[in-house]
């Protein structure tokens, strides 16, 4: 039996087809290499967890302080990321890669500090899901029942950061999140982008021939009109506060089902009856880190502020100017009443740059001499994955 390899042009080794060699030989040969490659990853983990555990040292020797606090870096997580999805030369997608990569970091910096996140709860929900993607699984994700009881829990320093939905790209802002950020001191420290599957959910006392109401968050009923309309016109749906919540409900109701995620369905024992009915294919909501402390530049980074302009002819262009005149792309503006002074509008804007950039620093400049008020809500990585 030979062993016969080339490289293969990814830089991965390939067996090329030896004739004196049987099906049950090839695959022994690939096995013992595969068992040969896994003990070198092993080691380089092992070798990666153990540079984490000494760049921890260093920072504690350098500032006693730094034992208290989250090792995290935004920042630095978001440049290992990226640059593992340059690197990457397949067949593994750079999505995958970088997914894989999430979770060897999230493992090393546990072993000094789990992070504590706080997220709109319960368990099974879109935002448990973009916490875990942001953060890995050796995080501790912690359910809360309000956008504002996350706010609260981060401030507090229960957490160390939250997440929270700010955006869905069929059915718009979130608008209880922005309104937190008008009273909060809170920063944005990271996005994170989740492509959302709506399933149609059962359980196992379902009567799937006499489902007469639908339970589901508002937004994710919004999402699958349509084909509600065309599959269960004459269905009751009943907004809830969760899609967890909607999923909890199904256990004691033969006549019900739920509109909800896989999470969902995996962690309340449910099956899908039917998968990805969001009307739109290309549904996902975006949602973001909170955090006290700033970020600093990552080399792709976006920035969001809170703007109050006076009331007069003009305000939106004068505010909006001075992003075209540096050739700041912005990315979104989205204009919510003023909680003081009637008709009075505040926008919030995010922006590509962060505000340490000297362009990004002018602008800021010139509108905050034209606003009535202006907030920096942070500058943070762009979502890698």
């Amino acid at each position: 039996m030979h062993k016969h390899y080339d490289r293969h042009p990814t830089g991965a080794f390939s067996m090329v087809n030896d004739a004196s060699m049987n099906e049950s030989e090839q695959l022994k040969v690939l096995r013992d290499r595969i068992d040969s490659i896994d003990d070198q990853i092993g080691k380089l983990i092992s070798e990666r967890a153990q540079c984490a555990q000494d760049v921890a040292e260093v920072k504690k020797s350098a500032n006693p302080e730094e034992a208290a606090k989250s090792f995290y870096r935004p920042e630095r997580e978001a440049q290992v990321l990226r640059k593992a999805m340059e690197r990457n030369q397949g067949p593994l997608s750079n999505e995958e890669m970088a997914r894989l990569f999430r979770e060897i970091m999230s493992a090393c910096l546990a072993l000094e500090q789990p992070i504590k996140v706080a997220f709109l709860g319960p368990e099974g929900t879109f935002t448990q899901q973009a916490a875990l993607k942001h953060f890995g699984h050796s995080a501790i994700a912690m359910p809360f029942s309000a956008i504002d009881e996350v706010f609260r829990e981060v401030e507090a320093g229960a957490v160390n950061y939250g997440v929270v939905p700010v955006e869905n790209s069929t059915e718009g802002v979130v608008n209880h999140t922005l309104d937190n950020f008008m009273t909060s001191n809170l920063k944005i420290c990271g996005e994170v982008e989740l492509r959302i599957h709506q399933n149609l959910l059962i359980s196992d006392v379902t009567h799937v021939k006499n489902i007469s109401r639908i339970y589901s968050h508002s937004q994710s009923l919004a999402q699958c009109r349509k084909w509600l309309d065309a599959h269960y016109p004459n269905a009751e749906r009943i907004a809830v506060s969760s899609n967890a919540e909607a999923a909890k409900r199904l256990k004691g109701e033969w006549n019900a089902a739920a509109i909800a995620g896989s999470m969902a369905a995996e962690l309340y024992g449910l099956k899908v009856l039917a998968e990805k009915i969001e009307d739109e294919p290309d549904n996902s909501t975006r949602f973001l880190i909170i955090g006290t402390e700033s970020v600093p530049a990552s080399g792709d980074d976006k920035t969001s502020l809170v703007v109050a302009m006076r009331n007069e002819p003009g305000a939106l262009h004068n505010l909006l100017e001075p992003f075209h005149r540096h050739n700041i792309d912005l990315t979104r503006v989205e204009s919510r009443p003023a909680r003081t002074g009637a008709w009075t509008y505040v926008f919030f804007i995010d922006f590509s740059g962060h505000a340490q950039d000297a362009e990004v620093s002018k602008v800021l400049n010139e509108v905050s001499s034209r606003a009535a008020d202006l907030k920096l809500l942070g500058s943070y990585p762009k979502a890698v994955l």
